[in-house]
């Protein structure tokens, strides 16, 4: 029963990433029909991620109140929404130009306000990744936690092997195709959770956490969350490590568009497909042999080097070859921070916060992705091509020696269980052995 379950949440996320992953590299070329700059585009994919900063963690601790299932439904059926309205934007943004006399002007800048719908809409119910997350949480022992989050880490890069692949394809019938292919595969998503994903939290299970104490969720409430041990330095990795690995995903498809490369909207999608490639190999073979034979804390520390390296080579990248060899650190680093960090947080925290933890974890990545896009879009203007990868290269090298001071040299203590409850879900120090 277990396994059946984590092969439905692998379906999942992977169909979610499938649909989502068929409009990002096509954004950009899009938005730019309709007059977009560099700054623009980068704003437009900074609103999904601001969006999503606000909900993720909400839709994460209602999920620990109501149940995993019933907000995953919410969630898919607003993203269906987003795409939807993504596919009729242009004869919309016609419609409403229209109205006021038909101007291209009026119609480019009616057309692109509903890019920006679209994207909001879809952000502030696409906190389903958390949920996800946190429903294997629910059903995975410690020990077994960061193999079976690897798995989301594969669907994940299936997603993006596939996703861009048939989205530069069916760009050829125009950009509305795309969205509305992304459309019907999210609703088939819909109905696969409906019908075939069992909750993960028992009734009983429910009241039990109902009966202890939850933090509402504000910035004060962050602010004490980051001050924690254990949870805080991971979270200052997330957030710093997402910062730098948004600054490659958001702009790669302005970069590739430009000098050097001048890759066209098929040919970005066959180098994400080559990431997505690299990242189901890291999280969905190479992660769980590594975990067995590492601990956390010494493969986030290794995986930032990697990702350091990379960025630092992105930099130098002259033509599409030197970029595939770049791509192979920059995944597989960033696939193994990306799926360990959660790890160690769902073992860092009490059961009834898991939801919460993980949403937050996945606001706190949103938020990078509300800057990154923003501060790379800036910097391919100015300084191309190399501009966005001594960003990220000077930010990973940062991460990289906060792990070792605050993982290494001065680790937190483990989390010690409440007065009269159960233990933590792992009293055992994930960071300090």
């Amino acid at each position: 029963m277990k396994n059946n379950r984590l092969l439905i949440i692998f379906l999942v996320v992977f169909v979610d990433l499938l649909g989502f992953s068929l409009i990002l590299p096509l954004l950009p070329y899009y938005a730019e029909q309709y007059g977009a700059n560099a700054i623009v585009v980068g704003l437009l994919t900074a609103a999904y991620a601001a969006a999503q900063l606000v909900g993720a963690p909400i839709l994460g601790r209602l999920s620990d109140q109501y149940g995993r299932r019933p907000i995953l439904l919410v969630s898919i059926a607003g993203t269906v929404l987003g795409f939807v309205l993504l596919a009729i934007a242009e004869p919309l943004g016609a419609a409403i130009g229209g109205a006021f006399g038909a101007s291209m002007v009026a119609i480019n800048l009616a057309v692109l306000s509903i890019l920006f719908v679209s994207r909001i809409l879809d952000g502030l119910t696409g906190g389903n990744i958390s949920v996800a997350q946190a429903y294997i949480a629910d059903i995975t022992t410690p020990e077994n936690r960061n193999k079976a989050l690897g798995m989301i880490g594969a669907a994940f890069g299936l997603g993006f092997i596939m996703g861009p692949v048939i989205g530069g394809l069916l760009s050829n019938f125009g950009y509305a195709a795309p969205a509305w292919a992304a459309a019907i595969i999210s609703t088939v998503n819909l109905i696969a959770v409906y019908f075939f994903l069992p909750e993960s939290i028992s009734p009983e299970r429910r009241a039990e956490l109902s009966q202890r104490p939850r933090a509402r969720f504000s910035f004060g409430a962050l602010r004490v969350t980051l001050q924690r041990p254990r949870v805080g330095p991971l979270f200052h990795i997330r957030f710093f490590f997402g910062l730098a690995f948004s600054m490659f995903t958001t702009v790669f498809a302005l970069y590739a568009a430009g000098a050097p490369l001048n890759l066209t909207a098929q040919n970005t999608g066959l180098v994400l497909a080559y990431v997505g490639l690299l990242a189901v190999f890291t999280q969905g073979f190479a992660i769980g042999k590594l975990a067995q034979r590492y601990t956390d804390r010494q493969l986030i520390f290794a995986a930032a080097i990697a990702m350091a390296v990379g960025f630092v080579l992105w930099a130098l990248v002259a033509n599409i070859w030197m970029l595939l060899v770049v791509m192979i650190p920059l995944s597989v680093g960033g696939g193994i921070l990306n799926t360990v960090i959660n790890g160690a947080l769902s073992k860092s925290v009490y059961p009834e916060e898991i939801g919460g933890t993980l949403g937050l974890s996945a606001s706190i990545e949103s938020l990078t992705r509300v800057i990154a896009p923003t501060v790379g879009g800036v910097l391919l203007e100015y300084f191309r091509p190399w501009g966005p990868a001594i960003f990220a290269g000077v930010v990973m090298i940062y991460v990289a020696s906060f792990i070792w001071r605050r993982l290494f040299v001065k680790p937190d203590p483990p989390l010690e269980p409440r007065s009269g409850m159960p233990a933590p879900v792992n009293s055992a120090p994930v960071v300090t052995h």
